[in-house]
This record gives C-alpha cells, sequence and structure tokens, in this order.
C-alpha cells in the first residue's frame, strides 16, 4: 500500500507548493482537488497552463496523483443541477487521463439539495437511486472513452451507505470502470469500538476485489468525525484485513490538520 492524503489538507493554489507539503509530512501520493491549482474543484475548463503545473508539481516534489476529486451530487432533485455537474465531471475525467491519473471520487449524493454530503428522507425513496444510477451510466461512459475508473464511497448520508449497496451499484452498471473508496469512519455514524470493528471488517469482505482505495478517517463513538488514530476504528484491524483480500492501493487519510498531518503519517506507516 502506498501512504496518501488530501492534498486540499495543505493551504495554497500553487500545485508545487501543495505537493511539496505533502511529500515533507511523510506522504508518497495524494487524492488531489483541481482546487489546489488554483481553479474551482469542479471547473468549466483548465486551462493548459494548470495541467502543466500541475504535471511539474508531480516531478519536482516525487509525489504521485492516486485520485482526482470528481464530487458533485449525483441524486441533486433538481436534473438542471445534475446535468451542469456531470459535464463538469467530463471535465475533470479527461483532466485525469491526461495526467495519467487513474481515479476520479465521486458523490453519489443526497437529495438534500443544498449540502450533497447532508442527509434527506428522501434519500432512500427508490427515485433517488434511480436519478444517481442514470447518472452514474451517464459518467461511466464518460470515463470508459477516457480509461479512467471512477470510485464511488459508501457515506450515511449519501445514496449508497454500505459496501453492500456499492456492490449493488457496480452489478447494475456491468462496468469494471466503477470501484469503491472505502472509509472505515463512513460506514457507521454511532457505535462501540467492537460494533465497529465487525462493521467495517463485513463491509472489506463485501468489497473485495472493487477497492480502488482506502481512506483513513476516524470517528468517536458519539458519531463525531476524528484524526485517524484518535477515535474508535481500529486501524490495526483494518489496514491488516485490506492486506488480506489482496489490497495494496492507496491508503489515503483526510479530515486533519496540516499540523497534525506528519504524526498520522508516522502512525499510519507503522501499520503498512
Amino acid at each position: 500500500m502506498r501512504l496518501g492524503i488530501f492534498a486540499k489538507t495543505f493551504s495554497g493554489t500553487d500545485p508545487a507548493a501543495v505537493l511539496t507539503a505533502v511529500n515533507q509530512a511523510g506522504y508518497e501520493t495524494t487524492q488531489f482537488n483541481l482546487a489546489c491549482a488554483g481553479l474551482s474543484s469542479m471547473p468549466d475548463v483548465v486551462p493548459a497552463d494548470a495541467v502543466a503545473a500541475i504535471r511539474t508539481a508531480v516531478r519536482s516534489s516525487s509525489v504521485s496523483l492516486a485520485a482526482l476529486s470528481g464530487t458533485y451530487n449525483m441524486a441533486h432533485p433538481d436534473k438542471a443541477m445534475r446535468d451542469d455537474g456531470l459535464r463538469r465531471l467530463g471535465i475533470v475525467i479527461e483532466t485525469a487521463a491526461t495526467l495519467g491519473i487513474p481515479l476520479v471520487t465521486l458523490c453519489t449524493g443526497s437529495r438534500n439539495a443544498a449540502d450533497q454530503w447532508a442527509f434527506h428522507p428522501d434519500n432512500a425513496d427508490p427515485s433517488a437511486w434511480s436519478d444517481m444510477a442514470a447518472e452514474m451510466a451517464k459518467a461511466l461512459a464518460l470515463a470508459e472513452e477516457a480509461g479512467v475508473d471512477l470510485g464511488i464511497e459508501p457515506e450515511q448520508a449519501n445514496i449508497v451507505t454500505s459496501a453492500t449497496d456499492a456492490t449493488r451499484l457496480i452489478a447494475e452498471m456491468g462496468s469494471r470502470h466503477l470501484k469503491i473508496v472505502l472509509d472505515p469512519a463512513n460506514l457507521f455514524e454511532h457505535a462501540t469500538p467492537d460494533e465497529a470493528r465487525m462493521i467495517v471488517a463485513a463491509a472489506i469482505d463485501e468489497a473485495a476485489g472493487h477497492i480502488a482505495m482506502a481512506h483513513a478517517k476516524d470517528r468517536f463513538a458519539d458519531g463525531r468525525f476524528a484524526t485517524a488514530g484518535q477515535g474508535i476504528v481500529d486501524f490495526p484491524d483494518f489496514v491488516a484485513r485490506l492486506k488480506g483480500v489482496g489490497f495494496d492501493g492507496a491508503l489515503v487519510t483526510h479530515g486533519l490538520s496540516a499540523d497534525g498531518a506528519a504524526g498520522v503519517a508516522t502512525f499510519l506507516r507503522g501499520l503498512l
């Protein structure tokens, strides 16, 4: 496994400065966001000079780009908003292909029109799944043409809430380009350490063979998110189980401060 971190953990809009900070904190790869190149995360256009700057930053920092963020609300109740998100996703996918980034990460969305990461009771309505799946099929057509994989992350507030939901969607789409991004802290909200360990273990077993990236975020027993190693997620068990199912991709941490990045790198590298 390669150790990585969200590029947005570090402030700045100069890719060279951001990726240098990633390297200096002890990480070899990153989940990149176009905001780190002075653009919108989901821009209307990615200028050639921005692509050149990112490519130069990768070479100078020796930090690889494991994934590129392409999140928009794939279940937004307004179809016009979904259409605009898909258009922007196409630009992100093209950029990933140009830069040789193998994975674009997605958000399966929420019926919450104000926040794609926030729960809405209509998320459980079959129409929400149907809209998201229709969007995913269009996104996969773009990804397949570009030769890029798409990664969906089970999130409690989104349409895909579990590894079971994710494998169901993969089966429905029938595409080898749809993968899973597995974050243990997003698989539950409130749990005891033993309950959390069992939930995460079951998710790894379910998702085995489909995991393109693992995230390293933690959660306290009361539901609040935490820096990896500070909550109830059993990271030694998490990493061991990932190894056990043959996962050898990037383990990418997030949800932490830049000041804490080096300490988390030391913690996680000790497990790897």
